[in-house]
């Protein structure tokens, strides 16, 4: 085995970047950090082997709970359900320590947004890729909330009962006067889409809409399902109809999307809005493979904040099925980063750090969330390391945010880890300075 020893520019910050931390102040804060009444662990100089080739890199591990787990601590306009997305503490964490305000934040697994709306919140300028077009749609509108009068007004316009056209299948979610509804409010929305003359009424309307259509709540348009964020298919709910001994009753979705606005909205003040409409005009949201986005100009991200599928523990066209049928976009046909084998998904991740890194300035960070998946058995960290190293980044240390905190073990997949992810470890990589 070949082991090389690299200094992975960890002795000072550029310049280059407007960062409130270098490499080694980081660390410092790290180890000293115990905001939440727990000391770091700092297991240094630990080892992480790259399989293909067998060298071998050591690399520091800071352990704690550096975020608080209360999802209430974070701002309402952040609460759209998606499968597999972190809590808004995490970008949050590495925003403010790692840049000032208006550079800009990119992440190029956007999902349902998180990295976006808090670098817009925080006054940075926010910058997204995501393959499914899904992700633009549940990004853009929180990025220029309307009055919620407006939206009221406008929905008072649209004719929900207008003869439609309704797919009988999904009677098993919907009442079938909601079904019509929702129906109605759909050919409304991909009507104006087609005409290019939505507006952001009529988006933030289309954004609410997919987030209530199902759920296990009156909070939502559907009977009893699955959690909102997992999409269950027409044969499973039938099961879970039958199961419930339920059927579906009929739910008003234009009250229901005031109400779900008035919630996302109740934390907004002035400086937010003013912050996030500012954001919105300087912001660059893409659709496609983030491995290739030639829109993002070299050398102008300060920092990147994402979280990659995780191999193949999250099926997001299967689970957002429901969502893309509203849009009219095929779930199917979106190529969509599915690894079932490690290489293959270091492979992916190497193409996108590549990309990362010549989009960031010299000197700019990136904090890349993996979790522990099959049942602790794959520790992601360990296969990134090499993927960043491979595309020209150098790996400063990874940070281990536990919330359940207990010892050292907990956090190496001994005790706590039989049901899933029960920690988030980022990666955190630099970008040489000049």
């Amino acid at each position: 085995m070949k082991a090389l020893q690299h200094d992975f520019f960890d002795t000072h910050n550029s310049g280059h970047v407007d960062a409130q931390l270098s490499p080694n102040l980081l660390k410092d804060e790290l180890s000293r950090f115990s905001e939440f009444g727990k000391q770091t662990i700092v297991n240094s100089n630990s080892t992480i082997v790259n399989a293909s080739n067998n060298e071998t890199f050591h690399i520091s591990y800071y352990i704690n709970e550096f975020w608080t787990a209360k999802q209430r601590a974070a701002h309402s306009i952040h609460e759209i359900s998606y499968r597999a997305c972190f809590k808004p503490q995490l970008p949050r964490f590495f925003i403010e320590r790692l840049t000032s305000p208006k550079d800009m934040v990119y992440d190029p697994f956007m999902g349902r947004g998180t990295t976006i709306i808090e670098a817009a919140l925080l006054g940075r300028t926010p910058a997204g890729c995501d393959v499914n077009p899904l992700s633009q749609v549940i990004v853009r509108p929180r990025l220029e909330p309307p009055d919620i009068n407006d939206i009221e007004k406008r929905l008072r316009t649209i004719d929900f009962d207008s003869p439609q056209d309704i797919p009988d299948d999904l009677l098993v979610f919907y009442h079938p006067r909601t079904l019509q509804h929702i129906c109605a409010l759909r050919n409304y929305l991909l009507h104006k889409a087609g005409n290019k003359s939505l507006d952001k009424v009529d988006r933030w309307i289309q954004m609410v809409a997919i987030n209530r259509l199902t759920g296990h709540s009156r909070g939502f348009f559907s009977v009893y399902t699955m959690p909102p964020n997992q999409a269950v298919s027409v044969e499973t709910q039938r099961k879970i109809n039958s199961q419930r001994n339920q059927s579906p009753d009929e739910r008003n979705i234009s009250a229901i999307i005031l109400k779900k606005t008035k919630s996302l909205q109740k934390d907004l003040t002035r400086t937010d809005l003013e912050r996030l409409t500012s954001a919105s005009l300087r912001s660059l949201l893409l659709t496609g493979q983030s491995s290739n986005t030639p829109d993002i100009p070299s050398e102008s991200v300060s920092l990147v904040v994402t979280s990659p599928p995780f191999l193949d523990v999250v099926d997001y066209a299967g689970d957002n099925w429901l969502r893309c049928w509203f849009l009219g976009i095929d779930a199917q046909s979106l190529a969509i980063t599915m690894s079932r084998k490690l290489a293959d998904w270091m492979n992916n991740m190497t193409a996108v750090l590549k990309e990362v890194c010549r989009v960031l300035k010299p000197g700019g960070y990136v904090a890349f969330e993996v979790g522990e998946v099959r049942g602790g058995k794959v520790r992601l960290e360990e296969a990134v390391v090499p993927c960043g190293i491979s595309a020209g980044l150098g790996p400063v240390l990874v940070l281990i945010n536990d919330q359940k905190f207990t010892k050292t073990a907990n956090c190496w997949g001994v005790d706590n880890n039989s049901k899933g992810t029960n920690t988030n470890r980022i990666i955190v990589f630099q970008k040489p300075p000049t």
